[in-house]
Parts: C-alpha cells; sequence; structure tokens
C-alpha cells in the first residue's frame, strides 16, 4: 500500500473507532435488507454493494489509510484482510455493473449475482469487526 500512498491514491490518515463503528453499522443495516426478498433485485444488488463498499472502507481506515476512489478499497483487500484475487474480483465486477447503473442507467443483475455478492458481504461481516481492536488497541 505504501505505493499507493506515493502515487498519491491512498492517504494516510489516523483511524477513528467512529467512523469505523459508523461504517460496521451501516453495512450490517444494508446487509440485512439487502436480504429481503419483497425488494427489487436492483435494490437488493445496491443494498449488498454498498455494504461491500463500507465494510471494505471500514478494513481501510482501520490500517489508517483513505482513498477517494471507491474501487480501490476492494483492490486493497489483499492488504487489508489477507484476502486472494479470486475474492475480491467478484466485488470488482460489482462495482462496474454499479458504474453502469449509476452512470448509464443501465443495471443488468441476476439473482446468482446478487447471492454470490451477499455470500461475499456475509464474509466480510466476519471478518471486518475484528480489525476495530486494531484502532482501539
Amino acid at each position: 500500500m505504501a505505493n499507493l500512498v506515493k502515487i498519491r491514491k491512498l492517504k494516510v490518515e489516523p483511524s477513528s473507532l467512529r467512523e469505523f463503528d459508523g461504517l460496521v453499522r451501516s453495512a450490517l443495516e444494508r446487509a440485512t435488507d439487502a436480504q429481503n426478498p419483497t425488494l427489487t433485485l436492483a435494490s437488493r444488488f445496491t443494498l449488498a454493494y454498498d455494504a461491500s463498499h463500507a465494510l471494505a472502507l471500514a478494513a481501510l481506515r482501520a490500517h489508517g489509510y483513505r482513498s477517494e476512489d471507491r474501487y480501490l478499497v476492494f483492490q486493497c483487500l489483499p492488504h487489508t484482510l489477507g484476502w486472494t484475487a479470486d475474492q475480491w474480483r467478484i466485488l470488482d465486477y460489482c462495482h462496474k455493473k454499479r458504474n453502469l447503473a449509476e452512470y448509464e442507467g443501465h443495471l443488468d443483475v441476476d439473482d446468482a449475482l446478487v447471492v454470490e455478492l451477499i455470500s461475499v458481504v456475509n464474509l466480510l461481516q466476519q471478518q471486518v469487526p475484528a480489525l476495530r481492536a486494531r484502532i482501539a488497541g
């Protein structure tokens, strides 16, 4: 991550328990809502994507970094949580889908993608809260 700091893609910034806790709390609420089958698929995707981003950002912030680029929080998961490329690439794929929806008004997702995204969010929910000790300790 030092290289990303050097090229100004990441900023070194002290972590905050309040911010970390807020990101995790927000993610947990969105993750819960994303599993509601009465919501549209688009809503469930957006909620799950936002939950994944909040949790990945919380992991980055726990390590004392901040990024202005949304996708970098996913690309840093190998450093913040020890994830493999296979684990975070689904988030990169979903980020591209989210951008198409956000900037071009076209969201093309199916049940299988939303289920896979929710399973990744569940993994993040298991791992990220343990990083709180990095800030509190």
